[in-house]
C-alpha cells in the first residue's frame, strides 16, 4: 500500500477491523428477536453517551466500535425485526449490505460513465429489471435516488419540464387525500402555491374518486387553468389502497395529463401473480416511483423513479458547466444528467448481488408471504367481536381498531386505540403505528418483512384484542391540533378584522371564554350575502371556512342540493384543515344563499386556534369532517 498516511491503516489492522466489524454486526442481527423492537429514549440520556467533542488523538477502533454498539445500535428501531408492523418496515438482505460497504469502501461514484461505467450499467441494468417486472416499453428507464420522496419530486419536475417547461401560475396539480406527504413537500418545493394543488376527495375503499377528477379539470379549463399531473397511489401509506389505474390512465390519455404513480410501498408487489393483477394500469403511467428498501428488501436509501420515455429526465435535469465538459457523453448514460444529484453513491450494486444471489424467486416468496399474512390478519379481525376493519387489504396494509361492545364515543374510541398502539411498544415484542381514516383512530399493521410470522401477526392481535381496557392510560382525551405542516400561505393577505358580538351560542365557540371568542372575532371577518350569493364556488381554491350567524344555505353539486344549512353551523372546514404543506382539500360542492345571510369568515389559522383552545370544538370538527370525507364532499 505504500507509505501509510494519518487516515490509513495496513492491510492486516483493515482485516482485522473488518472481521471485528463484520463479527459484532452478525451478533446483533443474531439477537434481534430478542431484543425490543424499539427502545424509546429522550434526548438528556442520549446527549449524555454521545454529546462530546471529537477528540484530538484517536482511540483504538474496538473501543470505538464497541461504544457505537453500546450507545447507538440499541437505540434504533429494528425495523427487519419480525414484530416491526409500524410505518413501512425495511428488511435488509445481507447481500445487499455487503454490496454497499463495496460500494463505500471502494467510493463507487454513479454520477458519470467515464469514471463509474460499472455501477452506471448495473443502474441500467437493475432499472430495465423494474421496468419490465412493471410491463413498460424499452424506452422506460430511470434513475435510483435516496427514496420515494426523492423520487416523487423528480417525477413532478419531470412532468412540468416535458409539458410546459419554467413553472407557471395556472398550472394545476391533482393529488388524492391519501397521497403521501412527500407530494405536498415536492409540490411545496417546485414552486407550486396552494391554488394550484387539488386534494381530491376518496371512496369508501381509500381509492381517487374518477368523477370528482373529471369534473375538477372540467372547472379548471373553464377558469382558464392548466391541469398538468395527476398523482395516483400503487399502495397508499395509511391503507395500502390502489386507485383506480386503469381509468385514471384513461382520463389522462383523453385530457392530456401527465399520470405520475407513486408505487414507493406497493409497486414492487407486481413481482407476483396477485401484485401484478392488483396493479394492473400501472404500465400506462408517464412515471412511476419504487423504493427497493421497502419491499424489496434493500437497506436504506435506495429509491427509484421510472419515466416512460427516459429521455424526460435527461432533458428535465441536464446541466453542463464548463468543469463538465471532460465527461460528456453520447450515447452512455451520466446519470447526474437524470436527476437533482451530481456526486451519487453506487445504489445498483447492492439491488443486483442480492438479486444475483437469491433469485427473483425468493423475493416473488416473499413477497407472497406478506400477503398472506395480510390476509389471515384482515380475516382474524372480521371475526372479533371486538375488532372493527377500518378499510380493505388490498396489498399487505391491516387498518383496523378495537371497538369494544356498546362504545360510540368516538373521541373515546380513538383514545382506546391509540393507547393500544402505546400497549403494543410497551412489551417490546412489537410495533404498529397509527392513522387517520375519515376522522377514526385506526391501528396500522404493515406486513412486509419476510421475518414476520404468524406468530407476530397473532400475538399482536392478541394484546389489541385481549388487553383490559381499565389498565389503558387514556390520558385526557384531547387531541393536539389538526394541521400537519406548517401553512406556506402564512403572512400572505388575510380577511379585515371587524367588531362583532358575543357569538357563543354558536358550537364551535360554545366552549370558549367570552374574553377569548371575543380576542378571536375581533381578528376575524364577517360577510353579508343576499338570496342567490354563492359564498363557496364549487372546486374554488380558498381556504377559508364559515361560520353562518344568520340566514339559510344550500349545498348543491351540478343543481343537485345535498344539504341545508342554519345558523350556527359550520361550512368549508375540509379546505381549511391543512393536509399537508399548506394546501387544503378541493370544494366539491357550491353554497348558496336562500336568504338573507352573514356569516363569519374563519382563515385556517383562525380554526386551528379555536381548535387548540376547545376540545369541545376540535370534537365538533372532527364529527363534521368525519361524516362529510364519508359522503365524499
Amino acid at each position: 500500500m505504500g507509505e501509510q498516511g494519518p487516515l490509513q491503516f495496513d492491510p492486516e489492522a483493515m482485516r482485522d477491523i473488518g472481521h471485528r466489524t463484520v463479527d459484532a454486526l452478525v451478533e446483533a442481527i443474531a439477537a434481534i428477536e430478542s431484543q425490543p423492537v424499539m427502545c424509546r429514549v429522550g434526548a438528556p440520556p442520549m446527549r449524555a453517551r454521545l454529546d462530546a467533542p471529537p477528540p484530538a488523538a484517536g482511540r483504538p477502533y474496538e473501543e470505538v466500535l464497541a461504544q457505537v454498539f453500546a450507545d447507538v445500535v440499541p437505540f434504533c428501531a429494528h425495523t427487519g425485526a419480525g414484530g416491526y408492523m409500524a410505518f413501512i418496515p425495511g428488511f435488509p438482505t445481507w447481500p445487499s449490505a455487503m454490496g454497499d460497504l463495496i460500494a463505500s469502501a471502494l467510493m463507487m461514484d454513479s454520477c458519470w460513465w467515464a469514471g463509474g461505467a460499472g455501477g452506471s450499467q448495473l443502474e441500467l441494468t437493475v432499472l430495465r429489471w423494474f421496468a419490465d417486472w412493471l410491463g413498460y416499453p424499452a424506452t422506460a428507464s430511470g434513475i435510483l435516488v435516496s427514496g420515494g420522496s426523492a423520487a416523487n419530486m423528480t417525477a413532478l419536475a419531470c412532468a412540468r419540464e416535458r409539458r410546459v417547461g419554467a413553472m407557471r401560475d395556472d398550472l394545476v396539480v391533482y393529488v388524492s387525500s391519501q397521497s403521501h406527504s412527500s407530494m405536498a413537500r415536492a409540490a411545496r418545493a417546485l414552486g407550486f402555491r396552494p391554488e394550484q394543488v387539488r386534494v381530491l376527495p376518496v371512496d369508501r375503499s381509500f381509492r381517487l374518486r374518477v368523477d370528482v377528477l373529471e369534473q375538477a379539470m372540467t372547472a379548471d379549463r373553464a377558469a382558464g387553468l392548466v391541469p398538468l399531473a395527476v398523482c395516483a397511489n400503487a399502495g397508499a401509506t395509511n391503507t395500502g389502497a390502489v386507485d383506480p389505474l386503469p381509468a385514471l390512465a384513461d382520463v389522462c390519455t383523453a385530457h392530456d395529463l401527465w399520470l405520475h404513480v407513486d408505487g414507493a410501498y406497493g409497486a414492487f408487489a407486481a413481482i407476483t401473480e396477485r401484485g401484478r393483477s392488483t396493479l394492473a394500469g400501472i404500465e400506462r403511467a408517464d412515471s412511476i416511483t419504487l423504493d427497493p428498501h421497502k419491499w424489496l428488501f434493500q437497506p436504506f436509501e435506495c429509491g427509484a423513479i421510472l419515466v416512460r420515455e427516459a429521455e424526460g429526465l435527461r432533458r428535465a435535469f441536464e446541466i453542463t458547466p464548463d468543469y463538465l465538459r471532460d465527461v460528456e457523453t453520447h450515447d452512455e448514460v451520466n446519470f447526474s444528467d437524470r436527476g437533482l444529484q451530481l456526486s451519487r453513491f453506487c445504489r445498483a450494486l447492492k439491488v443486483w448481488m442480492s438479486l444475483q444471489t437469491f433469485g427473483l424467486d425468493a423475493f416473488r416468496e416473499a413477497v407472497d408471504g406478506a400477503l398472506d399474512l395480510a390476509q389471515e390478519a384482515a380475516a382474524r379481525v372480521a371475526a372479533s367481536a371486538e375488532l372493527e376493519l377500518l378499510a380493505p387489504v388490498g396489498l399487505s396494509v391491516v387498518a383496523f381498531r378495537r371497538r369494544p361492545a356498546g362504545e360510540t364515543d368516538e373521541r373515546r374510541l380513538d383514545a382506546i386505540n391509540l393507547a393500544l398502539v402505546a400497549a403494543v411498544e410497551q412489551t417490546g415484542e412489537a410495533l404498529v403505528s397509527s392513522t387517520r381514516l375519515f376522522g377514526r383512530t385506526a391501528i396500522r399493521t404493515c406486513i412486509l418483512n419476510p421475518t414476520t410470522t404468524a406468530a407476530h401477526v397473532h400475538r399482536v392481535l392478541d394484546i389489541i384484542e385481549q388487553t383490559p381496557l381499565d389498565t389503558l392510560d387514556l390520558g385526557d382525551g384531547t387531541h393536539a391540533s389538526v394541521r400537519r405542516e406548517p401553512d406556506i400561505v402564512h403572512g400572505w393577505a388575510t380577511s379585515p378584522s371587524v367588531a362583532a358580538p358575543d357569538v357563543r351560542w354558536v358550537p364551535l365557540f360554545a366552549a370558549m371564554g367570552a374574553k377569548e371568542a371575543a380576542d378571536l372575532l375581533t381578528r376575524a371577518a364577517e360577510r353579508r350575502l343576499e338570496p342567490g350569493e354563492t359564498l363557496i364556488e364549487q372546486w374554488d381554491a380558498g381556504r377559508d371556512c364559515f361560520v353562518i350567524l344568520g340566514g339559510t344555505f344550500a349545498v348543491r353539486d351540478a343543481g343537485r342540493t345535498l344539504a341545508t344549512l342554519q345558523a350556527g353551523d359550520l361550512v368549508g372546514e375540509l379546505a381549511a384543515l391543512d393536509w399537508g404543506a399548506g394546501y387544503g382539500a378541493v370544494r366539491t360542492a357550491s353554497v348558496e344563499a336562500l336568504t338573507p345571510a352573514t356569516v363569519l369568515v374563519l382563515t385556517p389559522e383562525h380554526l386551528n386556534e379555536v381548535l387548540r383552545r376547545s376540545p369541545k370544538a376540535l370534537d365538533l370538527v372532527e364529527r363534521i369532517a368525519r361524516e362529510r370525507q364519508a359522503q365524499g364532499r
